[in-house]
């Protein structure tokens, strides 16, 4: 059942990068609903599809790279549809549904064996984690999307059909700092409960593990960007691609450093 869905919402993503394209190319706004729903639909089932695995393993499935991937994905999808919802910005879902689509189908490529949890994991800060973690990313996914839009606006032709699904530079500037905002108060949190979690599991609150250190690169990114802003009031274009800088950063940290680099984290 569980592969059912996960293949199932698998698809359904990729049908709505195919209608998110389609809608911005040929600029018909049907397009654009229907693409609305489809990824609503695919977030529906891949919950369905987590909920499952949770229930078959007995445990949340947050713990492998399968788990944490389709969660990291989950979590990208979960935030684009608070904030279309809340900015009515349709047009975003071109730029965020391919992202989704890319992780989910990392995750796909991975092994979706369900193992016993180590040691380690046999704790109830796993949830709590975990569970900011993705938000976090997630968050971060918008701010990206919400980047990418700015940087290519000036860009576009300033016609009716932009005018009504790309907001102005100052609205996307504004998204784009609270999506960012949204995303380090709970990556604040990841760090915090990592190292309390770290410190009960292996006696140590910090130890320079790859994972650890580009979570800390990634927070001084973002803290940097809410820095500048706060005190500068820095906006635009620069900002837009230093919120482009931190999620590739976010990337690394989970998808590189997992690939390159071994450590305590190692498992996902």
């Amino acid at each position: 059942m569980e592969n059912i869905l996960f293949t199932g919402a698998l698809a359904l993503y990729l049908v709505s990068v195919a209608l998110y394209f389609l809608f911005f190319a040929l600029k018909k706004e049907k397009l654009g609903v229907a693409a609305g729903y489809v990824i609503t639909a695919a977030f529906v089932v891949h919950t369905a599809a987590m909920a499952v695995r949770g229930v078959a393993a007995g445990r949340l499935p947050l713990t492998n790279q399968y788990e944490f991937a389709t969660s990291f994905a989950w979590g990208i999808a979960l935030c684009y549809l608070v904030f279309m919802k809340k900015y009515h910005f349709r047009a975003l879902g071109t730029f965020v549904a391919p992202v989704i689509f890319l992780i989910i189908g990392y995750a796909s490529m991975q092994s979706r064996e369900i193992n016993e949890l180590m040691p380690a994991l046999q704790s109830n800060w796993l949830a709590v984690h975990v569970s900011c973690a993705i938000v976090s990313y997630g968050s971060f996914g918008v701010a990206f999307g919400v980047s990418m839009v700015y940087l290519f606006r000036a860009r576009m032709a300033d016609n009716e059909f932009n005018q009504k699904n790309l907001p102005d530079a100052e609205k996307l500037d504004l998204i784009s700092y609270r999506a960012i905002s949204l995303g380090f108060l709970f990556l604040t949190l990841v760090m915090i409960t990592g190292a309390i979690w770290a410190e009960r599991a292996w006696g140590s609150y910090w130890s320079w593990d790859p994972k650890e250190t580009w979570s800390l690169v990634t927070w001084i990114i973002y803290a940097l960007y809410l820095h500048i802003r706060l005190s500068k009031g820095w906006k635009g274009k620069k900002a837009a691609a230093f919120a482009v800088i931190g999620f590739l950063c976010v990337i690394f940290t989970y998808i590189g450093v997992n690939t390159l680099l071994s450590g305590l984290h190692s498992y996902a």
